[in-house]
């Protein structure tokens, strides 16, 4: 139980130390940073709109396939 708690206690320490050096290190500001990433957030976003809308036109022609009615001939 001891080694376990000590080590979740430095993970946690290490995890703190390791976010205080990358922003210290990071090369822009952190405005900057965060305008870069909301940027990217909202191009992700419209990205996977439109793939999921393109992908809705899609299922809804295969369901309109299986829901028309088949020629007994066939």
């Amino acid at each position: 139980m001891r080694r376990t708690l000590a080590f979740i206690y430095g993970s946690i320490i290490g995890a703190m130390i390791g976010a205080v050096i990358a922003l210290l290190m990071a090369p822009t500001s952190g405005n900057e940073l965060r305008i870069q990433v909301q940027e990217r957030v909202r191009f992700i976003q419209g990205e996977l709109k439109s793939a999921a809308a393109s992908r809705r036109i899609e299922l809804e022609r295969q369901l309109a396939a299986l829901r028309a009615p088949r020629n007994p001939e066939q």
